[in-house]
């Protein structure tokens, strides 16, 4: 301020006035540099924003995407080498057999099941005859009185012991049953041992082949007959390799 009566030249007043102009304020610093930030940033959001043309010639350049699990899937579902392997030893293995003795009888595959299918019959006659011979006799030995002590040894009641001895009797008679039923008709047909023993390898090297894998089975969707002992002629065999492929198309249709 002026004192009453002082003067100042108008030369004095200039310095005050240009260090005025030179000092600004925070607020005019941030109204005059804001704008300009604001056209900045939008200029960059415009040029970083494609355009419609250059979307279209992007999804033209990329192409299509595929589904890689059907085709792992796929992969997944044919057969292993190991499989594959065994199917063509137990096939060249056929082959060397038929060559190196010629006067062996040559089976098909009706034939062959049907002797599997009497083989079986068999088996299954001998174990039935087994555990009931076995049974009557351990049920004679133990009502003789020859077990007693083992009896009294068991703490249980007598009569729950000697039935549980009977059981176990009749049971190991029905275990030795196919071995005597398969001895039994290797006897009466020896002529077809040899080829049947052959055929089997080649049939079991098969069902490893195209069997499914029974880590993806469920409740809903059950192994098919995993090792092929249902199979009694051509056309069931037909029918197990048509389950194995419902079984597969039902995972499938449950994992897409």
């Amino acid at each position: 301020m002026l004192r009453a009566g002082a003067r100042r030249s108008p030369a004095a007043l200039q310095p005050t006035l240009l260090r005025a102009g030179l000092i600004l304020s925070p607020l005019s610093v941030a109204m005059t540099t804001t704008p300009s930030s604001k056209q900045t940033q939008i200029r960059s959001l415009s040029s970083n924003r494609p355009s419609p043309a250059s979307l279209v010639i992007q999804y033209r350049a990329e192409p299509p995407r595929r589904n890689t699990s059907t085709r792992h899937q796929t992969t997944h579902l044919a057969a292993t080498p190991d499989a594959e392997a065994d199917a063509n030893a137990a096939a060249a293995a056929a082959k060397a057999a038929a060559s190196a003795h010629p006067e062996q009888v040559v089976l098909d595959w009706n034939t062959f099941f049907q002797l599997r299918k009497a083989r079986r019959r068999w088996q299954t006659a001998f174990s039935v005859v087994g555990a009931l011979a076995s049974g009557s006799s351990g049920a004679l030995v133990l009502s003789s009185g020859m077990a007693d002590s083992v009896v009294g040894q068991i703490p249980l009641d007598p009569l729950i012991t000697l039935g549980l001895m009977t059981m176990s009797f009749a049971a190991l008679g029905w275990l030795v049953g196919p071995s005597l039923g398969s001895a039994v008709f290797n006897a009466l047909k020896s002529k077809y041992k040899g080829p049947m023993a052959v055929k089997e390898s080649e049939f079991f090297a098969r069902i490893k082949k195209h069997r499914v894998d029974p880590s993806a089975s469920s409740v809903r969707n059950p192994v098919p007959d995993f090792y092929g002992e249902k199979i009694s002629s051509v056309t069931g065999y037909r029918q197990w390799l048509r389950d194995q492929r419902a079984f597969n198309k039902k995972k499938e249709g449950s994992l897409v």
